[in-house]
């Protein structure tokens, strides 16, 4: 796997964040005041002139009230039923490495998004994640390894196939505590579809 994105990717998030904060009459200004990430981290980002991490991906999905696979979908995407695996974005995060996979097709109006996420040893990324507009559940199923979230204080261990119910209302972190890549689908679901 690649070690940085390819452009087209930053482009495409660049595109969508760019859709979400006009969609909702944000100014840059206002966006970095509700999610912390800077004006000028906010200005590359959507010029597609930084690939982001997934913390700050985060956040923008939380100030934006989507879930952080939303930020992937290719901006007015065509309504097709079926997302081919060689059209399924798959994004690295720079920092821990971490590479996720949208697998749901993109512009269909469903309440559901599934991601898969191949996760290195060792590997951490804790979210500062609070509660939203829209309430946006999630589903992790452990394929491969094992992984351990924390969901605000609690502790989940979970090996394969496992499967752990949340709610995206409160820090959240993810640690492979083993010597071996993990392996997980994340099956999302809001309760109401943007």
């Amino acid at each position: 796997m690649k070690e940085n994105n390819p452009p087209a990717l930053n482009q495409r998030i660049a595109q969508r964040v760019r859709e979400l904060r006009d969609a909702r009459g944000l100014s840059l200004e206002a966006l970095a005041s509700q999610t912390g990430v800077s004006r000028s981290m906010l200005s590359l980002i959507e010029r597609g002139e930084s690939s982001p991490t997934a913390v700050v991906l985060e956040k923008l999905a939380t100030g934006l009230d989507v879930a952080l696979a939303s930020l992937f979908d290719a901006p007015r995407a065509a309504a097709e039923p079926v997302a081919r695996l060689a059209d399924q974005p798959q994004w690295r995060d720079p920092h821990s490495g971490y590479v996720r996979r949208n697998v749901s097709p993109a512009g269909i109006p469903s309440p559901m998004q599934i991601v898969e996420v191949v996760f290195p040893p060792q590997a951490r990324v804790s979210y500062e994640t609070g509660p939203r507009a829209v309430e946006i559940h999630q589903q992790i199923w452990v394929l491969d390894g094992a992984i351990d979230v924390t969901v605000g204080t609690a502790l989940h261990q979970l090996n394969a196939g496992d499967c752990l119910a949340m709610q995206l209302d409160q820090p959240t972190s993810f640690h492979n505590p083993r010597q071996t890549a993990a392996r997980y689908a994340v099956v999302i679901a809001t309760n109401a579809w943007r």
